[in-house]
């Protein structure tokens, strides 16, 4: 009710005839029969003089006796009851006042309240008029996109299920839809707060409003902001949109446009001419991206950011590394040489999918810039969670807590936008605490089709950028075709994402002039698109031309611009022949300075120790088994995980926890940033690790006891993650991208996990360095084993990682012996690596970051041996001058006579404690010899043959507890043979071949297991097959 009352006091109608002359006479357009809209003009020159009854003072005391009426007739003088009666009656204010009644007028009293009788229902049209109006507005707000003129071909592609747009005066039947119909055009309304479409006025005719919302809503932007929850948001993209005059520009900003796109365009069809037949992705149809991608980076170098990351696929991504970039052009050019030798080592990539790092001065705010443009697969979107990590990264190294200095954009296509679903793994990830980049731009590169797929069948949503509602982004979709409006939308969403720090989306609406590549045929699937297409005015000829007619530019300079641009390109044409070496690293897109030598070499390749003094050891350990924080309470069930923690220290042991935090903990003091990320990692998803402690008694209180062992350590992020891998991974690979420095680690809740992220494991991690000459340290933790609990999370599917090693199996490496170790870790594509003591996980892990280069290491890490007694390692085995263990050798009893052992098992991981177990219960402790090969990849060669060659006399059998054709099988056994140069076969006991990686059922989990145990320890079980 009080809302009603306070549009009737604020939106009393003024005549127009009364108060208002309007200069702008638009006229009527008469759409399918209706009334709905209004020829926009560009200069709003309306004035509306109020009654000077109402100016100054006396209309706050006006307002408040009206709401004091509204309340209760009889509680004001009799004049303002006649007052009030008359004006809502319609009468002017200077006609409404009568004088009061004489004392004892009942006969007047009496004609009065007749009067108010008659006129209520005028006051009941005038709130339905100017609810009318405020929804009206709304309804542009809302919808006004519906009706925009975003598509550049006018063909009309977007579905809105069918359902008519009500925007402007319209009928549905014989009524008009909100009530107002063509009398009301010239009655004057005052405005709500909900629109600054009035400028400096307050109250303009209905015609002026519905031409002004027009005009801000249904031209070349659509704007769809009103399903963010944030009213201030909301009243910021309102001023931008609806304020009178926004979109002007100066002859210079005009000129700067126009050169641009002069670049844009004349770049590709530079390309063309010089090689029509090779594969480019050229960007025709959408050639205003390169200034839309410019004006984001002026407007944010001006905002003070220094940085940008940039992730984009394929299309037009030799324009933006031109143009944008500024990647030399002869070295784009000699790319379409395919004479050229490659000078790196590796695969190397197709030019369409090579990044880019680049410093430059930006020209517009003469400030430096550094634009990164990260290399990418063919797999759309991908890349988007990388770039957000390396975002992160940046902004963690500098300090930048608020993202005021270092940016990402994200390119998208249309069709993948919808499609990939880590895109909204992307999106949720932009505001939680630890991987939150404070906004990024999104710029989507909207084709209006797929390879060959219509948008009514590649989608469910209207649009393709329907996704980022879900964080409440704003979606600004720009026709493609008005290179202005593109420059003004991506002002706006620079200005944005600098004012708000949260994410926005540019949808530039276009289409592609060619088919999905230049050598494809798009008329097959899509004729009438592409008859319409080929009959399209290029967008720079459709701009060059309205600024020759404006006279902001002459036709010269026009010329000259693209002789001059012409040139330019010819000059580095006639360089890049020159050229006779493909350099893969002059597009390195994350560069370490100083890591390595000039060169490009490690500075050093021998193989450190990973030890560390006792008192060191202690130290962390105390730290470990305490709460450094005080008045802190803890859970009882932790603090007797800490109290044996601190047993383990006294007695010089430590479990799997404790090996890893001394490894963290003596890399934090050596000054190395740790970051580990994943599902419940902070806890443990066995509960084993409690790196982050809460009071029991304060909420939200957590102490981390990790960050409290040095005054002058690194800091330690440890975060639980979204429940995402896909996302989740690939940011913690552009993380780790940003630094050699740094330890990153990314675990999977389970094993099996990682296989939801196979697409970044695949295309980034295990051949990243062969593609893109680019080295990267992350860390895979793959919880692992054979537990008699199901199909699920048992196995990390090592055979997935092992098959994908760049290693020769039947070709014996020749090094020499001190630097076998290392020179096989450099020249492998990762390292994984099946730990069967905490030690050597330990060492491990110091070995990732204390190694001159860089390598991905995957761990196959335990789950029941987090707690198993014997799975524990003694304080010697962790001092200086001790190394990680790629073979660890027997050392019991069948090191006394060698000669009688009669075979020797390998195995890897928790099997070991099996197979002991099982020798000592049946007594062939001196027969049967135990090997566990920790290392997997690079395959441990030399030591292997030092174990085969102790033992002349044993047979070799592998075994292992996955099934036959998973686990290790098939990659060890090879490498076994190459070992002993084929002399000696290699047996194998462990479960048969299976589809699924483990039993449902535990009875059969355990006959399975005695059965390869019993193969494994039968000396006689191979006889026959020999």
């Amino acid at each position: 009710m009080q809302r009603l009352r306070t549009t009737v006091a604020r939106l009393r109608p003024i005549t127009a005839t009364q108060t208002v002359k309007s200069q702008s006479q638009a006229r009527p357009m008469a759409v399918g029969g209706a009334l709905r809209t209004f020829e926009p003009l560009r200069s709003y020159t309306t004035s509306v003089s109020a009654e000077p009854f109402l100016n100054g003072t006396s209309s706050n005391y006006v307002e408040e006796m009206y709401y004091a009426w509204l309340e209760n007739p009889r509680s004001v003088h009799k004049s303002w009851d006649i007052f009030f009666r008359n004006a809502n009656a319609g009468v002017s204010p200077g006609s409404a006042y009568q004088s009061p009644p004489p004392l004892g007028g009942a006969a007047l009293e009496l004609a009065n309240a007749q009067a108010m009788v008659e006129a209520q229902p005028n006051m009941e049209k005038l709130v339905e008029d100017h609810l009318a109006v405020q929804s009206l507005v709304r309804a542009y707000q809302v919808r006004g996109h519906h009706i925009a003129k975003l598509d550049p071909l006018d063909i009309g592609v977007i579905d809105f299920d069918e359902s008519p747009v009500m925007l402007g005066l319209k009928k549905v039947g014989e009524k008009w839809f909100y009530g107002l119909d063509e009398s009301d055009l010239d009655k004057v309304f005052r405005l709500p707060t909900t629109t600054f479409i009035g400028g400096s006025e307050s109250v303009l005719p209905l015609r002026e409003i519905i031409s002004r919302l027009e005009m801000a809503y249904c031209q070349s932007i659509g704007v769809e902001f009103m399903f963010i929850n944030d009213l201030e948001q909301c009243q910021w993209i309102r001023q931008k949109f609806e304020r009178p005059g926004v979109m002007q520009f100066t002859l210079e900003e005009k000129r700067t446009l126009l050169t641009r796109m002069v670049r844009s365009t004349k770049f590709e069809e530079f390309l063309q001419r010089k090689w029509s037949s090779e594969k480019r992705f050229g960007l025709e149809g959408c050639e205003s991206l390169i200034p839309a991608l410019k004006t984001i980076i002026d407007k944010s170098s001006m905002n003070g950011v220094e940085s940008i990351i940039m992730g984009m696929p394929h299309r037009g991504r030799l324009n933006v590394l031109a143009n944008v970039i500024h990647k030399e052009l002869d070295q784009i050019f000699c790319q379409f040489d395919s004479n050229l030798e490659a000078a790196d080592e590796g695969s190397g990539d197709v030019k369409y999918h090579l990044g880019m790092w680049h410093r430059r001065i930006n020209r517009v705010t003469d400030r430096n810039i550094t634009l990164s443009l990260m290399a990418n697969p063919s797999h759309l979107e991908a890349v988007d969670p990388v770039v957000q990590g390396k975002t992160k990264a940046e902004q963690f190294y500098c300090g930048d807590t608020e993202g005021k200095r270092v940016m990402s954009i994200l390119l998208h296509g249309d069709a993948a936008f919808a499609g990939q679903g880590v895109v909204y793994e992307t999106f949720h990830l932009s505001d939680l605490p630890s991987y939150t980049t404070h906004g990024t731009v999104h710029v989507v590169v909207n084709n209006q089709v797929g390879f060959t797929t219509d948008p009514r069948v590649a989608r469910s949503s209207s649009y393709p950028t329907d996704v980022a509602k879900v964080v409440n982004a704003p979606i600004f979709h720009v026709n493609a075709d008005d290179p202005e409006a593109v420059m003004y939308v991506c002002n706006v969403a620079a200005e944005w994402r600098a004012t708000f720090h949260k994410d926005v989306v540019v949808d530039l609406v276009c289409y592609r002039r060619n088919g999905h590549n230049e050598m494809d045929e798009p008329l097959f699937t899509q004729p009438l698109m592409y008859k319409q297409i080929k009959k399209q005015k290029g967008v720079l000829q459709k701009y060059s031309e309205k600024l020759l007619a404006e006279g902001a530019v002459s036709r010269q300079d026009y010329e000259e611009e693209i002789a001059k641009y012409d040139k330019i390109c010819e000059e580095a044409h006639a360089r890049s022949k020159d050229e006779k070496i493909l350099h893969i690293k002059h597009w390195l897109d994350s560069p370490w300075p100083g890591f390595f030598n000039v060169d490009g070499q490690p500075k050093s390749m021998t193989s450190r120790s990973t030890g560390l003094p006792e008192e060191e050891l202690v130290h962390i350990g105390y730290i470990a088994s305490s709460v450094p924080v005080e008045d802190f309470t803890i859970h009882r069930g932790l603090s007797r995980i800490l109290k044996g923690r601190a047993t383990m220290v006294g007695q010089r042991v430590c479990d799997w926890a404790l090996g890893e935090y001394m490894a963290f903990g003596s890399l934090l003091k050596e000054g190395t940033h740790i970051r580990l990320s994943g599902q419940d990692v902070e806890r443990g998803t066995f509960s084993h690790r409690h790196h982050v402690l809460h009071d029991q008694k304060i909420d939200r209180r957590i102490c981390i006891p990790m960050n409290h062992i040095s005054p002058n350590q690194a800091p330690y992020t440890v975060c639980n993650s979204s429940l995402s891998e896909y996302g989740v991974l690939g940011f913690e690979l552009g993380f780790a991208m940003a630094s050699p420095n740094a330890l990153v680690l990314w675990e999977a809740q389970f094993g099996d996990f990682h296989n939801t992220a196979q697409c970044i494991i695949d295309q980034f991690i295990c051949p990243g360095q062969a593609k893109w000459v680019r080295q990267n340290g992350i860390v895979l933790l793959l919880p692992h084993g054979m537990e008699g609990m199901g199909p699920e999370h048992s196995s990390a599917r090592p055979e997935r990682f092992l098959q994908m090693c760049n290693e020769d199996p039947d070709t014996y490496p020749i090094f020499s012996a001190e630097e076998f170790a290392v020179r096989q870790l450099y020249d492998c594509n990762w390292i994984i690596v099946n730990c069967s003591t905490p030690a050597n996980y330990f060492h491990v892990l110091r070995r990732q970051i204390l190694q001159a280069f860089r390598k991905p290491l995957i761990v196959i890490t335990p789950k029941s041996l987090l707690r198993h007694p014997e799975a524990k390692s003694s304080f010697d085995d962790m001092l200086p001058g001790t190394h990680f263990q790629r073979l660890i050798p027997d050392s019991g009893p069948v090191c006394e006579n060698p000669e009688a052992v009669k075979r020797i098992v390998f195995c890897t991981g928790k099997v070991y404690y099996e197979l002991t177990r099982e020798r000592n219960n049946r007594g062939n402790d001196d027969t049967v010899a135990i090997a566990r090969i920790e290392q997997l990849s690079p395959f441990p060669f030399d030591q292997v043959k030092v174990e085969t060659d102790r033992y002349p006399n044993a047979d070799l059998v592998w075994c292992q507890e996955e099934h036959k054709n998973q686990g290790y099988y098939d990659y060890v056994k090879p490498r076994l043979r190459t070992t002993v140069d084929r002399t000696r076969p290699v047996w194998y006991a462990g479960r048969g071949p299976a589809a699924a990686p483990a039993t449902g059922n535990k009875a059969a989990h355990l006959v399975e297991l005695q059965r390869f145990l019993d193969t494994a320890f039968n000396l006689d079980a191979f006889t026959e097959q020999s």
